[in-house]
């Protein structure tokens, strides 16, 4: 037996809490536990365990010899997973549900790097904004914004998606930059409506710190936000969007943020959501590569909207 396997051992002791324990733990005899455990204190040259006829305990040195031996057990399952993920190629399909502007933008980039990763994986994409019934639909993972409101699903965070007002330098040029809420309410805008749902208010938040809204002035309505975007970059109106759906306008001057001293409330986050809590390897290396996309800390979609960790905020 080597050293890191005594050091092993030592640890099966502790967490047995004696010879007996480890040695049934092991399926060996009692012997073959304390004679390598003599060996073990032989070969550092130190005492590691206090014994009684009825106890058993660490000396201090046992302590810090036992904590390296965690770290050392802790490192070789690494390396077994790790081994046993290139022995075994994740195989089979995934089913994957997302909002329509996050689906193309993210979760397809991510696929796509995805399957040149696992080519024996395949994939099934349904974008759709409305909220979709993951477990009647036969769903791995789905992405929404907001917390689901079945309790029997898992929801994983992924990134916040804060909202900003824009408009193009002509529309501004044309209509002036509005310095109040007033004059923003009086401005023609862009804004999202399906059939079950029309954003024409957005909420912020007042000196004070009370909550107020912003009551858009409607003069064009679409199903994409996407299209939001668009139709600010056209210069005809001004959007409130979200930072996601964002992509270089803003840094190549085709958008512009407006009435940023105001305290926006949040859009919303996105969440991965699954039906169970233990997933399985090729749902969850499939999170680890969208991570690669969206960012840990600040997303990707914020990192294109220069200075925005100061805007829309109090």
């Amino acid at each position: 037996m080597e050293l890191a396997d005594r050091l092993l051992l030592l640890l099966d002791v502790i967490e047995m809490g004696s010879f007996v324990g480890a040695a049934e733990h092991r399926r060996v005899n009692k012997s073959v536990v304390s004679k390598q455990m003599n060996k073990l204190e032989a070969e550092l040259g130190v005492r590691l365990l206090n014994r009684t006829t009825r106890s058993l305990s660490l000396t201090a040195v046992g302590q810090d010899v036992a904590e390296n031996a965690r770290h050392l057990r802790a490192l070789l399952d690494d390396t077994r997973r790790l081994t046993e993920h290139y022995h075994s190629m994740p195989q089979g399909s995934l089913k994957i549900a997302s909002t329509i502007d996050f689906g193309r933008r993210y979760v397809q980039q991510a696929i796509a790097a995805f399957q040149h990763r696992y080519p024996a994986i395949n994939i099934e994409l349904r974008l759709d904004d409305r909220m979709q019934d993951l477990v009647a639909g036969g769903f791995d993972l789905g992405f929404r914004t907001g917390v689901p409101k079945d309790s029997s699903l898992i929801a994983k965070k992924l990134a916040r998606n804060r909202l900003l007002i824009v408009a193009s330098p002509d529309f501004l040029q044309r209509h002036g930059e509005p310095k109040n809420v007033a004059e923003l309410e009086r401005l023609p805008a862009a804004v999202y409506a399906s059939d079950s749902q029309k954003i024409d208010k957005v909420k912020y938040y007042d000196a004070q710190g009370n909550e107020a809204h912003i009551r858009l002035n409607v003069a064009y309505k679409a199903n994409e936000l996407e299209l939001l975007t668009s139709a600010a970059t056209d210069g005809n109106m001004l959007s409130v969007v979200t930072a996601q759906t964002i992509g270089n306008e803003i840094l190549e001057g085709k958008l512009v943020p407006i009435m940023t001293h105001l305290h926006l409330a949040d859009f919303g986050t996105f969440y991965a959501v699954y039906p169970h809590r233990d997933l399985p390897p090729k749902t969850r290396l499939f999170l680890e590569v969208l991570k690669d996309f969206i960012g840990e800390d600040t997303p990707a979609w914020e990192q294109r909207i220069p200075n925005f960790d100061t805007m829309y905020q109090s």
